[in-house]
């Protein structure tokens, strides 16, 4: 069945690439209400969907914006906590137009949705079935959906420095394997990215504390890595918060070989712009146990979330 939060739950930080300070507030919404945001700085057009067709083109991040331009940035590490909480309904209000990045992971979310509690509701998760294969490509980069029974998750990344080199894993999203494995992963670039980033007026909320930032065979962050394979871990994260965009759980198996933000939703409008390819399908009783989060608890989070 769907769920949504017992109450709601309060964050604040800065964005990631503004460096502005953003307060962010997760309510409960009713049944098939879906994932909303509001801009509670703005007296109009507020109100922005979490969908696949709201993201416009955007550099490094996810970024949406309803008919009027009013866009929120930043998403997909709070779409992923959603998904992989298996929260179907929310409203969130937000003062500004980034996301706070909090530790660069999902996991202070997914931390603050179990404690609040989180609770069924009447209606059937309406996943959205693959039935055959869709692919989009961009020069070495691949995303690819194809058919199975619960989502499937399978990344691939590729870098010269020898501190992430090449890494990929394959994880079956069902259940809470989403907390255990990937919550806690961070968003990571490379030092001289950094550099070229804040020289274009980006990345002005990135810190160590925040990024996992690498330089040839070093880890420059505090504390190195979470995972040996922190980076595609997190590659992962993004795209299971990328696909929660798609207005309902994933049935299929998603492919990534090096692919970002906008080559996996360039992937859901090659899904979704043919009618052959899928299928809403309800999920009521065993069937809901192949989604992501049933049934997650605290004790689901690794020990440094």
């Amino acid at each position: 069945m769907q769920n949504t939060l017992v109450r709601s739950v309060s964050f604040q930080g800065v964005g990631l690439h503004s460096g502005a300070p953003a307060t962010m507030v997760v309510h409960p919404a009713s049944e098939d209400h879906g994932i909303w945001f509001r801009r509670t700085d703005l007296a109009a057009n507020a109100l922005v969907p979490a969908q696949w067709d709201a993201v416009v083109p955007s550099k490094l991040c996810t970024l949406i914006a309803n008919a009027a331009g009013v866009s929120v940035s930043t998403i997909e590490h709070i779409m992923a906590a959603l998904a992989g909480s298996a929260i179907h309904n929310a409203l969130i209000d937000i003062d500004g137009p980034e996301v706070p990045i909090l530790d660069g992971s999902a996991a202070p979310f997914v931390a603050a949705f179990i404690k609040a509690g989180i609770v069924a509701q009447a209606a059937p998760v309406r996943a959205i079935k693959v039935l055959k294969p869709v692919e989009v490509r961009d020069g070495e980069a691949v995303a690819r959906l194809e058919p199975s029974d619960m989502l499937e998750i399978d990344f691939r990344i590729d870098f010269t420095d020898a501190a992430i080199g090449r890494q990929e894993k394959v994880l079956n999203m069902a259940n809470g394997a989403f907390v255990r494995e990937l919550s806690n992963s961070r968003t990571f670039c490379r030092n001289a990215e950094v550099i070229a980033m804040r020289e274009r007026g980006l990345a002005l909320g990135g810190t160590l504390e925040n990024a996992v930032v690498f330089e040839g065979d070093r880890v420059l962050s505090p504390g190195g890595l979470r995972h040996a394979d922190e980076p595609v871990r997190h590659k992962m994260l993004d795209a299971l918060g990328d696909l929660a965009l798609a207005g309902g759980p994933i049935l299929g198996r998603y492919t990534g070989i090096r692919a970002g933000h906008a080559l996996t939703n360039r992937l859901l409008r090659a899904l979704f712009a043919d009618p052959t390819a899928w299928r809403t399908h309800d999920c009521l009783g065993l069937a809901s146990g192949k989604l992501p989060g049933v049934g997650v608890q605290l004790r689901d989070l690794p020990l440094s979330a």
